[in-house]
């Protein structure tokens, strides 16, 4: 007699939702396609407006796969203007995944995720209408996160957003955390029953042999130490700090700085690269994650880096453990649990964060040093296999979601 579980319909609310097709952090599609193959359906309510670019997303792409299913729920497309019109994208998702969400039938698990929390919301609410289990997934400690970048700044709404905290928290059948930093805050904040399977990388997609000859040949970085940035380039991210290093690196013609990627601080970015002169500093187009093996391969070393803020202290980047899946020494400004796994791999340099004076000296180090570079990219891919392999994610969330919905 079998003891296969019965295959679920699951059904996920992801406004930032990214297919391998696009650019971005592709957790969730990473773990739908797993499910997938072990023979659940998912269903995606999206948004249409990429929460990178603020532009318009890809289409429909998953349309091959009638067991995975993407629906593009409307959003007003101002995400980037300012914050207030930032709200009222998230409001306008809210409601839309909320009545597409309606329409979709036969449902047997509502997945929720945060940022932003209002989506959270619409999951909750549509767990209640379909009287089917609510797993809800932080991805970061939203708002304390906005608050802390000064994003967030109006006492009523700070207010209104850690009460919908703190209600959601305490409403989901099962909290699923990506960082073992966020653990704490989420019981402080009333959750209780909470697992934790934190961000990852498929090393199969990533080929540390490879030398990335062909990038380096279209981007002008032949004969380069190629120390590459893959990730937005957003308010989070402190991209200035990367500047000031490639100023202080300028008689160091041999070693080239690759910011790839996009965001809504990029034009400012180049421009404060131009008055600077840094001929040292390449700014690249973001890359969907199906071509970012192409990319990593071209890099000596990888940089890590984020705003010298406490909360980020717990997170576990995405962009860390892919450079670690390719084999890539790290250069990792950002202190906390993301320093634990690099020390401890032996995969890379830790340098203090907003400290352009260390970034330089660090990236100067691996530079002079490469084999002991290649050495640690090495240890840090092999580390990732044994901890942090996608698969083996995948596999832990299968059993979660399947154990939740035959308990609740």
């Amino acid at each position: 007699m079998s003891n296969a579980p019965t295959p679920l319909h699951i059904l996920l609310i992801h406004q930032a939702y990214v297919s391998l097709g696009e650019a971005g952090g592709t957790r969730h599609a990473e773990m739908a396609q797993h499910l997938v193959e072990q023979g659940h359906r998912v269903t995606v309510i999206a948004s249409p407006i990429s929460y990178l670019t603020g532009r318009e997303s890809l289409p429909e792409i998953d349309s091959a796969n009638a067991a995975l299913k993407v629906i593009r729920a409307p959003a007003l497309r101002s995400l980037h203007r300012n914050f207030i019109m930032r709200l009222l994208n998230f409001f306008s998702f809210m409601i839309s995944s909320f009545f597409v969400g309606l329409r979709v039938r036969k449902v047997d698990l509502i997945w929720g995720t945060s940022p932003p929390l209002f989506q959270a919301f619409s999951a909750w609410l549509l767990s209640i209408f379909k009287r089917k289990p609510f797993v809800f997934e932080v991805r970061d400690l939203w708002p304390d996160f906005a608050v802390a970048i000064g994003v967030l700044s109006s006492r009523p709404l700070i207010i209104a957003s850690e009460w919908l905290e703190s209600f959601l928290y305490k409403r989901a059948d099962q909290l699923l955390v990506n960082s073992p930093g966020f653990v704490n805050h989420v019981k402080q904040h009333g959750g209780q029953k909470i697992a934790m399977i934190p961000n990852g990388a498929d090393p199969t997609m990533f080929h540390p042999e490879d030398r990335g000859d062909d990038f380096c040949r279209q981007n002008n970085l032949q004969g380069k130490f190629v120390v590459l940035y893959a990730g937005a380039h957003g308010l989070s991210n402190d991209l200035e700090t990367v500047l000031e290093a490639a100023f202080l690196l300028k008689k160091k013609p041999k070693i080239a700085i690759v910011l790839l990627g996009d965001g809504k601080d990029k034009p400012s970015l180049i421009q404060k690269a131009q008055e600077l002169d840094l001929f040292n500093l390449h700014f690249l187009p973001a890359l969907p994650k199906s071509k970012m093996a192409t990319a990593l391969s071209a890099a000596d070393a990888c940089l890590a880096v984020l705003k010298n803020i406490e909360l980020y202290k717990t997170v576990y980047p995405n962009k860390v453990f892919d450079y670690m899946a390719a084999g890539r020494p790290v250069i990792l400004a950002i202190d906390g649990e993301i320093r634990k796994v690099i020390e401890k791999a032996g995969a890379g340099y830790f340098s203090p964060p907003g400290d352009s004076k260390e970034m330089a000296a660090k990236i100067l180090a691996m530079a002079e040093n490469p084999a002991l570079s290649k050495k640690m990219g090495m240890a840090g891919r092999l580390y990732l296999e044994q901890h942090f392999a996608r698969k083996d994610l995948a596999a832990q969330m299968q059993l979660l979601l399947e154990e939740t919905a035959a308990n609740t």
